[in-house]
């Protein structure tokens, strides 16, 4: 009678064998649980799975089988990408263009402060004063590829600079994950090591010396198995992070739960010259970049967190960052932290598929080449795997 459900996991992608399912229906027979719902989902899910990377696929059959959830052809289908269609919008005219790219920075704030003393009204969709929508250098919302944003969140991703004091919010190390996922990718990379304080039972080492003690028993401890990997963990902080920020908390907390050396900084768009453990106190305490790779060896693993969605000036570029006048490009400072953590590797929130159409994104993937990774759970176990090594 549990035929279909057999298909149904099948549908569903689940490595389900014939073997398998007959071990279901002989556990069954032998009248292992009552007549419960529940008490079957937990001996079909044991007997049916053998790896925890599947459970939440079966808790999907699961339900479409037995509670009346609607069944989905394709248990992997991703939510379609309409929003990428912003990107072939407008264009600015190539003498637009030119116009912008011979301004130094002086010159663009020079020009700025004339149009606000200038501006009596709300402007939108034009190339000339400060608006929403439009061609012009200044505004919010526009399509200029050297423009300054003033106030407001991202929207177009194009900003050189921001004019605001901009405040970011930690990631809450203690959210609940929703799903498994995360931990079983990041379990990938371990060291295991008997270190530290805590003991416990070691059995077989005590039932080797009762049984030689004459059935007198003789308990054996043993220091807790831990694992040693070190992970430095670096992720990008608000602006366009803001549409990742639940990905990454689960991603955060997940790391913090599974490794027991883990050390982690913030940074914005690109790494500087500094860094920081608290955005409520960014500008009061900061991390400079030469002191932390002084201070870790080369056996940690580095992990950049970041959807590397910026201007490329912010890379390429001295005094690139939207933020301050930094003194030399990010690019650098890139160069120098993955030649002292030889093992690293960068995790990327945005979908894999608009990669190509971010200029920021395949200069990150040039610096470190074969070591950008999407988060998802196939990303994070490649990127595990080459840590591991």
């Amino acid at each position: 009678m549990l035929i279909n459900f057999f298909y149904t996991l099948r549908a569903a992608k689940l490595p389900v064998s014939v073997k398998e399912y007959l071990t279901l229906l002989e556990a069954l027979k032998a009248g292992v649980i009552g007549p419960s719902v529940d008490d079957f989902y937990y001996l079909s899910r044991i007997t049916l799975v053998k790896d925890e990377t599947h459970f939440d696929k079966f808790d999907r059959a699961f339900g479409a089988y037995f509670k009346g959830v609607e069944m989905l052809t394709d248990f992997g289908k991703e939510i379609p990408l309409d929003w990428l269609q912003k990107i072939l919008e407008k264009e600015l005219s190539p003498e637009e263009k030119a116009a912008i790219q011979k301004m130094g920075w002086d010159e663009l704030m020079e020009t700025l402060k004339k149009r606000l003393e200038e501006q009596k009204e709300r402007h939108e969709g034009g190339s000339k004063w400060i608006g929403t929508g439009g061609t012009s250098p200044f505004g919010h919302g526009g399509y200029n590829p050297q423009g300054v944003r003033i106030g407001g969140a991202g929207k177009n991703r194009s900003a050189v600079k921001v004019w605001e004091q901009r405040a970011y919010q930690d990631y809450d190390d203690t959210l609940e994950l929703g799903t498994r996922n995360i931990k079983v990718a990041l379990r990938r990379l371990r060291r295991f090591a008997r270190e530290g304080s805590d003991l416990e039972l070691d059995l077989d080492d005590t039932i080797h010396c009762t049984a030689a003690n004459a059935g007198l028993l003789d308990i054996k401890m043993v220091p807790e198995r831990h694992n040693k990997v070190k992970v430095l963990l670096m992720m990008d902080v608000g602006g366009t992070m803001d549409e990742h920020i639940h990905r990454v908390e689960e991603l955060f907390s997940a790391a913090k739960s599974e490794f027991k050396h883990l050390e982690f900084y913030y940074f914005h768009n690109c790494v500087y010259d500094f860094m920081w453990r608290n955005n409520k106190r960014r500008y009061a305490e900061k991390a400079p970049t030469w002191e932390v790779i002084r201070k870790y060896n080369k056996d940690w693993r580095l992990i950049f967190v970041g959807d590397a969605t910026m201007s490329p000036y912010e890379i390429l570029q001295p005094g690139g960052s939207v933020e301050y006048n930094n003194e030399e490009p990010g690019a650098d400072w890139l160069q120098r932290l993955t030649h002292a953590f030889p093992k690293y590797a960068w995790i990327n929130p945005e979908p894999q598929g608009v990669w190509q159409y971010r200029q920021s994104i395949s200069i990150v993937q040039q610096l470190m080449p074969q070591r950008m990774f999407p988060l998802t759970l196939q990303g994070l176990e490649a990127a595990m795997r080459l840590l591991s090594k």
